[in-house]
Order: structure tokens, then sequence, then C-alpha cells
């Protein structure tokens, strides 16, 4: 089997899934049944692209292969005289894109404001999301949300079937019922691009974090007065500035104190700050613009050379006051070792030590080793280290802790 075609076939797939699920959920609103009708398409695909070569039109032929299967999911479900009718509705709309590709309306938006419908568990309309337009695995977004994969997968299967049975709308909601949607909506968007930004080097996880902005754009451009959009495209596009400083040369992993700012993307910094400025000026400040916000006064810092920590600490602070959240916690301590010195960044994030959540966060062990070593605590700080190392799936990172762990045993 040609290893070039089948990747070829693999990354064509990832590319559509999201338009195409959304595509065909929308007439049946039964989100299981096309997830389960485009499955047996991908597979269709990794058999025979290979073997006979990707198609001209690769979207038109999944679109054709998951239609046969979900219309004949349709019939087994339904009596003949009952269903007949929809069925032939549903058909000749999904062949009639199918002759027309390119005429595929991108339906995405729509379906992640369906997952976000006030049906669904709101804990479960970001993680929907995800897993309906992004196609990540009950694992990675258990990841995400600190929630265990088993917890999590139930979860989702029971907020599809939510949707079927409330009959749920395919559709963006007007203003009056956006505040309540809009949260998750962009709670998934980030969580897909924080996925991506963390993978370095693995090109499927870049191309999530392109898919991520390109969504983060569309929200924007669909709903230009909602400040929180903006703030989350912003600090969105100050990350991905960063992306190419993030290894050197020879692909060791750089911390952000350690890049090399004429690597950063200056015209994506230009419309992070640009986007900042304009959620500022609409509306509430929220999450995002306040994250971006702390992600521009890195930038500053940066650039100017003039120290700004104080102002950090400052803005972790509402950070803290308006999500409670265990990882705001733990990036705040770094700018609180900065201000205060170790010891009091150690004991900030000893309010955490308990959050059953941390115990396998890498992020918290890694910031934990640091700090136990600028105090001089050598044997927690080797012990954090290597719980950190452990738990880390980027082998650049590994390195990097490792190269830590030995600078305590050279004094």
């Amino acid at each position: 089997m040609d290893d070039a075609a089948r990747q070829t076939a693999e990354q064509v797939a990832r590319a559509s899934y999201g338009r195409l699920l959304a595509f065909l959920a929308a007439r049946t609103r039964d989100v299981a049944g096309a997830e389960d009708a485009l499955a047996e398409a991908f597979a269709s695909a990794l058999k025979t692209w290979p073997e006979h070569g990707v198609p001209a039109n690769p979207d038109a032929w999944l679109l054709t292969v998951a239609r046969r299967r979900q219309t004949d999911a349709v019939r087994r479900r339904q009596t003949r005289t009952a269903g007949e009718g929809h069925i032939q509705l549903m058909t000749e709309e999904l062949a009639e894109a199918a002759a027309n590709p390119d005429a595929i309306p991108d339906r995405r938006l729509a379906l992640m404001f369906a997952c976000a419908h006030p049906e669904i568990e709101a804990g479960m309309r970001a993680p929907l999301i995800l897993q309906t337009i992004l196609g990540l695995t009950a694992i990675d977004i258990a990841t995400a949300f600190l929630i265990p994969p088993a917890t999590m997968g139930q979860r989702l299967v029971r907020a599809k079937a939510r949707i079927k049975e409330a009959g749920v709308p395919f559709e963006i909601p007007g203003r009056e019922a956006l505040a309540e949607r809009l949260d998750a909506v962009l709670g998934a968007i980030y969580a897909a691009y924080a996925k991506g930004w963390t993978e370095i080097g693995d090109a499927t996880a870049e191309r999530l974090a392109d898919e991520a902005i390109w969504l983060g754009r569309l929200v924007v451009s669909l709903l230009p007065e909602e400040p929180e959009a903006k703030g989350m495209l912003a600090l969105m596009l100050y990350a991905e500035a960063r992306r190419e400083a993030r290894r050197d040369g020879s692909g060791a992993y750089v911390p952000l104190e350690a890049q090399d700012i004429a690597l950063w993307d200056e015209p994506q910094i230009v419309s992070a700050e640009a986007l900042l400025r304009d959620a500022n000026a609409n509306g509430p400040t929220g999450r995002y613009q306040i994250e971006a916000a702390i992600q521009s006064a890195h930038v500053a810092r940066r650039i100017s050379g003039r120290a700004n920590w104080d102002a950090v600490v400052a803005l972790y602070d509402v950070l803290l006051r308006l999500t409670q959240s265990p990882v705001v916690v733990l990036n705040r301590a770094a700018a609180v070792m900065e201000v205060e010195g170790p010891e009091a960044a150690l004991a900030s994030l000893d309010t955490i030590a308990t959050d059953r959540r941390m115990a396998d966060y890498q992020p918290y062990w890694a910031a934990r080793g640091h700090l136990a070593a600028r105090a001089g605590r050598k044997a927690e700080a080797h012990e954090a280290l290597t719980l950190a190392m452990g738990l880390a799936t980027d082998e650049a990172v590994r390195q990097y802790l490792a190269a830590q762990r030995n600078k305590l045993q050279d004094g």
C-alpha cells in the first residue's frame, strides 16, 4: 500500500470532517448517525484511495459513500409510508451536493451553536463541539477539560442523543439567545487551538490550530460586535506569532523568556493588538480579553525590555476572580515569582496542590519543579521535574526538563 497516498487520504479526511459532518447532520439532527456514516466513508477512503488514487473531488466521494450509509440507516429506523418522503428529500439534497462539491454549504458554525443549545448540559457543550466539528477523541477532550476519559465518552454519547431527542435546530440563534451559547463555542475553539499549540512539530496538531484560528475568524466575521470573540482570536494570534521561535535550529524546546523575538511574526502580533483594542472598546471585559491582555503584556516586555510583572499579576488576579480556575493559579505563580520571589510563588501553588486534577497535569509539575529549583529546594525540584518528564508527551519538552533537572546536580 502506498504510504504517501494513505497519508494524503488521511489529510483530506481530516480537512473535510467537520464540514461534511455538519452537512450530513443538519437534515436528520442525528449527530451520532452522521458520525457513523462519515466514519464508514473515511474507512472506505483509506482502503480505496491508496490503491486507486485520491479522486478529483474527495469531498464528493466521501459525501456519496456517507449518504448511502445514512439513507440506509434512516430506512431501517422508519416505516416505508412514514419515512419515504423524508428519505427522498434527504437523498436528493445530498446527491445534489455530491454532484457539486464546491456548493456544499458550510454548516459548521450552525452545528457548533446547536451543540451549545440550552437543552445540552452546560459542561458538555464545548466538548461536544470539539468532537463533532474537529473530530477530537474523547481521550483528547478529557485531557483538555481534566475529566476521566470514560466519563467524558459517556457524557458525549448522552449529549448527542439529546440533540436528536429535543429536535435541536441547526441554526445560528438570534442575539437574544446568543449570549448563553457563545461561551461554549469560544471555549471549544480555544481548546482546539490549545491542543494544536501544545503538540509542537506534529503536522496534524498544527492543522488543528490553523482550523481553530479559521473558526475564530469566522465567528468574529459573523458576530463583529461580540468583544469576547475578538479577544479569543487575539489570544490565539499572540500565541501563533511565537510558533517558529519555540524551537531552535536543532529542534530543542525554547521557553518564552529565551525566545528570539526576531522570529516572532510581527503581522500576527499587529492583528492581535488591533483585535484586542476593538474588543476592549466594544463592551465588558471577559476571560479571553484578559488572557489576550496578559499576552500583550508579555510581548511588550520582551520587545521593550522593561519589566511589567506587577501589571501581569494584576491581570491574573482579575482573571482568577472571574474563572476560579486552578490553571490560572498555576500560570499566575510564574508571574508572582518575578514580583515576590519563588517562595511566594510556591505558596500560591500550594493552594491547588490537593486538587486531584493536578495529580497528572504536566504543566503543574513542570512549574513546581522550576519554582522549587529557583527557591533552592533541590530534592523537591528533582521530584517535580521527574514527574513532569514522565507526563510530557513532547520529546523536546522532555529533554528540556531533563536538562533543567541535570542543572540541579551541577549546582
